[in-house]
């Protein structure tokens, strides 16, 4: 089958290829939960009772439990749309340190969402266990849903702390490589030449210190033979 084209080159764009990265699909996971998880409970969390017109949150009753749920989702879902738009700039980074500075973040941050979602799902379930079956007319549904993607949350943000590890590792700039390229070159200066390459011979100058091609002193003289003087008879 013929792919157009337009087609193939929309294929092999920075975009689609930026979209395809794993880091990047795990980003959009991560963040499509994290509106789940708060927009369900902004939504359909508060409701009031069957006696009474006053709002409170389906999770027990306790306002606690779907401030810290939609605190957290909003968060993460912010924290996701940043990184992804650093990461779609990441090539045009040229310092170095800059990168490895922006990787050693997003390792803490990952780690740091797969603590407050495991606590915030353990947190959730007691909450939705102990609340009365009945307590609410409306409701039950988004807590189950916010209950339920703060749990895939925790797979999702483990995940990204694995692959931010990994460019750490493959990102983290070697101290001695530039020493070891110096070295390979005194080395390579040092060598002797080959058979192939040309022998520069030295040159002759005031300046030169080689022995071989120095030019005589005029002042050291090649030493005579002693003469010998007649001496008359006597």
């Amino acid at each position: 089958m013929h792919i157009p084209e337009s087609l193939q080159d929309l294929a092999d764009s920075e975009a689609v290829q930026f979209l395809k990265r794993p880091k990047t699909i795990t980003r959009i996971f991560a963040g499509v939960f994290s509106l789940i998880v708060f927009s369900s409970l902004l939504t359909d969390g508060y409701q009031n009772k069957t006696e009474s017109s006053k709002l409170h949150c389906v999770l027990n009753g306790n306002n606690v439990a779907c401030s810290f749920t939609v605190g957290a989702g909003l968060l993460a879902f912010f924290s996701c749309l940043t990184f992804l738009a650093l990461d779609a700039h990441e090539s045009r980074i040229g310092s170095t340190r800059f990168k490895t500075a922006f990787q050693l973040l997003d390792f803490i941050l990952a780690v740091l969402w797969i603590g407050i979602w495991f606590v915030g799902f353990c947190f959730l379930a007691n909450q939705w266990q102990h609340s009365p079956p009945k307590g609410f007319l409306l409701g039950s549904s988004s807590a189950k849903a916010a209950i339920t993607f703060a749990f895939f949350s925790i797979f999702t943000w483990i995940f990204q702390a694995y692959l931010a590890l990994q460019d750490l590792r493959n990102d983290t700039p070697v101290p001695y490589k530039r020493s070891l390229d110096e070295g390979g070159v005194v080395l390579t200066t040092l060598s002797p030449p080959s058979a192939t390459s040309p022998v520069n011979t030295p040159t002759t100058g005031p300046n030169n210190l080689s022995y071989a091609g120095s030019a005589p002193s005029p002042y050291l003289t090649t030493p005579k033979a002693p003469r010998l003087a007649m001496m008359p008879d006597n």
